[in-house]
């Protein structure tokens, strides 16, 4: 006996070849896997500590499904991490960043970030890690930042007194201590992306170059 499907599967025809299968079964798994990120977000967006339980019950799959594709809870957040990271790095791509005067630049990628980082505010909440793993959680944000940086310090629109390996990882020691400030409840989202922005400005002593 067949099994019954579930949301993001769909039975294959009868008679179907194995590799139609295979191929059929690979896209099944890649909707359901879509299906989980989704929900995920949704549900921790909700509430940060949603269980595993909330998130398949939101997707439409059992806890069983869930565990299929990610080991454990940790997994599943990371992996939404990472989706969030991917949208960051696709918006960088048509932000007309290596374009735009570095001043420009510097500001268009902040508001970038924090449009796409406002679909997913448990992100903010997410344990404290190390600034390695920092690092490498803003992979697409630290590699876009750095080039700006040296781009401004090679046309002088940036200070030249400290390094662009200091400027950088002082930037990022600024996102964090916005989001140690926000899971400690003495700033709010907005509140905190608005204090790095104008804290960016000043760590390169610039003026906005936006207006208002």
């Amino acid at each position: 006996m067949n099994r019954p499907t579930q949301a993001g599967e769909s039975a294959s025809p009868p008679g179907a070849t194995p590799g139609v299968r295979r191929r059929r079964q690979r896209a099944d798994a890649q909707q359901s896997i879509a299906a989980i990120l989704r929900a995920a977000a949704e549900a921790l967006n909700a509430d940060p500590a949603a269980s595993v339980e909330d998130i398949a019950r939101a997707a439409g799959v059992t806890r069983q499904t869930v565990y299929a594709h990610f080991p454990s809870r940790d997994a599943l957040i990371e992996a939404v991490t990472e989706r969030a990271t991917a949208e960051v790095a696709a918006a960088f791509e048509t932000a007309g960043l290596d374009e735009a005067p570095p001043p420009v630049a510097l500001t268009r990628l902040l508001d970038t970030g924090w449009r796409v980082a406002a679909r997913y505010p448990f992100l903010w909440h997410l344990p404290s890690v190390s600034a390695g793993q920092d690092r490498d959680r803003h992979g697409p944000v630290v590699d876009r930042m750095l080039a700006i940086i040296e781009r401004g310090q090679e046309t002088g629109d940036f200070d030249r007194a400290l390094s662009p390996s200091w400027l950088l990882t002082a930037a990022l020691a600024l996102g964090r201590a916005a989001e140690d400030e926000v899971q400690a409840g003495r700033m709010t989202i907005d509140e905190a992306s608005h204090a790095v922005h104008h804290s960016y400005l000043r760590l390169f002593r610039i003026q906005d170059p936006t207006p208002g």
